[in-house]
C-alpha cells in the first residue's frame, strides 16, 4: 500500500537553486534588541505568554542570560561573571548621585534607585524661577516623601491591549510562514522556524516567572533625626524631605529579582542551551533549506525583529521609576529654576533650614551646606559663606547681604567686585524663596494628607 503524500504547491524560484545565506544573520541580528524586550518580560504582566515567534539573536541572548546559572557546568558553558539577577534585567547597576543628609550626618553614594529618582526630577517642569545674575541653568528639586510602603511592592502593570494586539503579530507571521514553508514541502525550514517558536516561548514564559521586590532595607533605628539631605548631581539638585523609613528605600534600598530555582537557576540556564541549540540548528542547517523555505525563514525574523525593537523603546526605565513612586505614594515635587551656583547653594540651604521642618536642638550647620556647593577654599569664597551663614542664622531681623567698606577694604578690585556679585546672588535667592515659600511649605502639607 502506498503511503500517503502531503499535497505540496510548486515554488518556481525554488528551481534557481539560489542560496540566501540566512545563517549568517539568525543568531546575531537583533541581538540588543531582544535583549531590551526581554527585560521587560517581568515588568508587565501578560508579557511573558507572548513571546511564541522565531526571535533573532538566540546566540547574543544565550550568553546574556547563561550567565545567571552558576555551577561548575554552567560557568564552563557561558562563561563570564555571575551577575544577579536584577543586574542582568537592567533592574540594578545604574551609580546614582552623591547623598548628604544635612541633619544625620550621612554621606554615601548611591545606587539605581535614586538614579532613577533624578531621572524622575529632571522631567519636572520648573514652577518658578529666581531672577538674577545668569550663568549657568541650575536647579533644585524638592521631594517630599513620606510613607513609603516598599515590604508590599505594587505588581508590575498589566500589558496594554494594543501591546498584546502587536504581539500578535510577530507571533502570526512565524507560525504562517512555518505552515507556508511546509505547505511547499521545505520541511527543513518548518523545523527551524518552529525551534525558534518554541526556544523563544519558552525562554520568556521561564524568565517572565520573576517578581520585582524590593532588597530588604534595615528598618530606622527610634529616635533617628529626620533624614532631610541632598542628591548632588553637576547642575541639578533633588532635595529629599522625610523621615529615615521613607528616605532610605532611595538612598539605600534597591530592586530584587526574585526567580524560582536560585542560586544555581537550572530552568535560565536550561533556557539559554535551548537558544543556543536554536542558534547552531540554524547556522548549520538553514543553508541546506530551499530558496522559498530561507525567505520564509527570513520574514519570520524580520518580523520579530520589529516587535523586539518596538518592546524595547518602551523604556524600562521608566517602567521602573513608575513602580518605585508607586511603593513611595507618588511623592510631591516641586522644581525651582535658578541662574548660578551660588543663588542654588543659597536657595538650598533655605529649603533645609525651613523653621517648621527642622527637628529641635538639631545640628544643622548652614555653612557645610554651602561648602557642599561650593568647596572652594578661597578668601572670597570664605568671606562669602561667613556673611551668608551670619545673615541666615538672624531670626526674625531683617537680612543684609551687604558688606561695609571695612570689610572690603583688605581685598583688590576685581576680588570686591566679585564679593558684591555672589552676595547679590544670596540676595536674590533669599527673595526667591521668600516669594515661593508657601508653594515650598504646600507640598509638604500635601503630603501629610495623602492617605497611607
Amino acid at each position: 500500500m502506498n503511503a500517503t503524500i502531503l499535497p505540496t504547491f510548486i515554488v518556481p524560484i525554488n528551481q534557481a537553486h539560489f542560496n540566501l545565506n540566512t545563517s549568517n544573520v539568525a543568531g546575531f541580528l537583533g541581538g540588543d534588541e531582544v535583549i531590551a524586550a526581554m527585560a521587560t518580560v517581568h515588568l508587565y504582566r501578560g508579557r511573558r505568554w507572548l513571546g511564541w515567534y522565531n526571535s533573532p539573536g538566540s546566540y547574543t541572548v544565550a550568553k546574556k542570560f547563561g550567565q545567571l546559572s552558576s555551577s561548575r557546568f554552567w560557568d564552563g558553558l557561558f562563561p563570564g561573571p555571575n551577575l544577579t539577577p536584577a543586574e542582568v534585567f537592567g533592574l540594578d547597576g545604574k551609580p546614582g548621585p552623591r547623598y548628604w543628609g544635612v541633619f544625620s550626618g550621612t554621606e554615601m553614594i548611591t545606587g539605581h534607585l535614586a538614579y532613577l529618582m533624578v531621572q524622575r526630577s529632571k522631567e519636572v517642569e520648573p514652577e518658578a524661577e529666581v531672577e538674577g545674575r545668569e550663568t549657568t541653568p541650575l536647579s533644585v528639586t524638592i521631594v517630599d516623601v513620606g510613607d513609603a510602603d516598599v515590604k508590599h511592592l505594587d505588581r508590575a502593570p498589566m500589558m496594554s491591549i494594543h501591546h498584546a494586539l502587536l504581539a500578535a503579530i510577530p507571533i502570526t507571521i512565524s507560525l504562517a510562514t512555518c505552515i507556508t514553508s511546509a505547505a511547499s514541502g521545505d520541511w527543513l525550514a518548518f523545523s527551524l522556524i518552529m525551534l525558534g517558536i518554541i526556544s523563544s516561548g519558552v525562554s520568556c514564559l521561564v524568565m517572565g516567572t520573576a517578581q520585582v521586590e524590593f532588597a530588604s532595607v534595615k528598618e530606622a533605628a527610634p529616635g533617628v533625626p529626620p533624614a532631610d539631605g541632598i542628591l548632588l548631581m553637576r547642575s541639578d539638585v533633588v532635595i529629599l524631605r522625610g523621615a529615615e523609613k521613607d528616605i532610605d528605600p532611595i538612598t539605600k534600598g534597591k530592586f530584587d529579582l526574585k526567580i524560582p530555582g536560585g542560586p544555581e537557576f537550572r530552568r535560565i540556564g536550561l533556557c539559554s542551551l535551548l537558544l543556543l541549540a536554536q542558534f547552531l540548528l540554524q547556522l548549520l542547517l538553514i543553508p541546506q533549506a530551499t530558496t522559498f523555505g530561507q525567505i520564509m525563514f527570513i520574514v519570520s525574523l524580520v518580523a520579530s525583529w520589529a516587535y523586539n525593537s518596538f518592546l524595547s523603546s518602551l523604556e524600562p526605565e521608566k517602567i521602573q521609576t513608575d513602580i518605585l513612586l508607586k511603593a513611595l505614594h507618588h511623592p510631591p515635587m516641586l522644581k525651582i529654576a535658578l541662574k548660578n551656583r551660588a543663588a542654588q547653594a543659597v536657595f538650598a540651604c533655605l529649603v533645609l533650614s525651613d523653621n517648621t521642618r527642622r527637628p529641635p536642638n538639631s545640628d544643622f550647620k548652614p555653612k557645610e551646606v554651602l561648602q557642599c556647593f561650593i568647596p572652594n577654599e578661597t578668601r572670597v569664597w570664605n568671606t562669602w559663606r561667613d556673611k551668608v551663614v551670619e545673615e541666615l542664622e538672624k531670626h526674625g531681623e531683617e537680612k543684609s547681604f551687604d558688606l561695609s567698606s571695612s570689610d572690603l577694604s583688605e581685598f583688590k578690585v576685581g576680588e570686591k567686585d566679585l564679593l558684591k556679585s555672589l552676595l547679590r546672588d544670596a540676595r536674590n535667592a533669599y527673595q526667591g524663596y521668600q516669594n515661593h515659600i508657601h508653594k515650598i511649605r504646600s507640598i509638604s502639607s500635601s503630603n501629610e494628607e495623602r492617605p497611607s
